[in-house]
């Protein structure tokens, strides 16, 4: 496999520095860090180009907060300078070297994906019903804390050849334990260390039907015993392989019976319906709170399932 090389340069440059600035900011004109940015902001990028330049740049220190919905979660936050404006500048240039190495079946934090690109595959996937009759479905005990460093920037090393990117990758990497959930390069080094599962999933145990969203997995079969046998395989390779564990509370089950519950739906072979939590904090909404702006986003996950009985329901009470 060849590596990539002289990429650094790329990062550092003034003209994507200025793009990084300019995508990091979407939506956060009137954030605090960006308003004080935008005091000094011609100087301040020319001083981070300095600061890449001659290797200086250390990553802040982090504020962190802890969320408990749908699960606790501590998540890290970074100042927008110069932080966030380092992340999206590596991601520029990084951002294809990274997805060229993903699977078709690797659904987060991607574009022209996501959350409703993987109802797209799974609502297809589900029309050859004798093959989806089964499903295994798992998660990753404690996935972004777990992640390896070691393994990380041996992952790194397989795909870019660059010195210096890689000692800019891997201090950032050091900055906290795990990969930390809200970091913008977190979502993206989550991925690449999974990729190459997704690539033994794919091509060395040839699965059909395989759906990945960060570190919830899906696998479709028509045979109960084969995914047994699979997971025990998963297990092992995740053990051996990417120091991870599988959680205790995968779950194989009749499609039928009992429907997917991935991606904020519920899915059967003739029908997709809306996630009960989503459903919940819907109609709270309305009770409580209701506001036009809420009801198109609630709209934007009925539409692409059969909820229109529901919302007309909702809307009408």
């Amino acid at each position: 496999m060849k590596r990539i090389n002289n990429l650094y340069s790329k990062i550092c440059s003034i003209e994507n520095l200025n793009l990084a600035d300019e995508k990091a900011r979407k939506g956060k004109a009137y954030q605090y860090g960006v308003m004080q940015h935008d005091k000094n902001r011609e100087f301040n990028i020319l001083k981070l180009r300095q600061m890449l330049l001659v290797k200086s740049y250390r990553t802040s220190a982090y504020k962190k907060f802890t969320i408990h919905d749908p699960k606790e979660r501590e998540i890290f936050c970074l100042p927008y300078y110069p932080d966030r404006i380092v992340h999206h500048a590596i991601m520029n240039i990084l951002e294809p070297v990274f997805i060229s190495k993903f699977t078709a079946d690797t659904y987060s934090c991607i574009k022209g994906k996501g959350i409703h690109g993987a109802l797209r595959n799974i609502k297809s996937a589900l029309r050859d019903k004798p093959n989806t009759q089964y499903c295994l479905k798992l998660d990753i005990q404690k996935f972004y804390p777990s992640i390896d460093h070691d393994i990380l920037k041996q992952l790194l090393r397989r795909i870019i050849k660059d010195t210096d990117l890689l000692a800019l990758l891997y201090e950032i990497i050091e900055s906290a334990a795990g990969v930390p959930i809200g970091n913008y390069l977190s979502q993206y080094f989550a991925n690449f260390y999974m990729a190459y599962f997704d690539h033994w999933i794919k091509e060395a145990k040839r699965v059909k039907y395989y759906f990945r969203y960060a570190d919830d997995l899906v696998i479709f079969s028509g045979s109960k015993e084969y995914l047994h046998e699979l997971l025990a395989e998963i297990r092992a390779y995740l053990t051996n392989n990417l120091k991870l564990t599988v959680k205790n509370n995968y779950q194989i089950f009749p499609v039928a019976a009992r429907g997917l519950d991935f991606v904020g739906y519920r899915f059967f072979h003739a029908h997709i319906l809306l996630r009960k939590r989503i459903k919940k904090r819907f109609i709270r909404m309305l009770k409580n709170r209701r506001n036009d702006k809420s009801i198109a986003s609630y709209y934007g996950w009925i539409k692409h399932c059969n909820g229109k009985h529901l919302l007309k329901k909702l809307l009408h009470e």
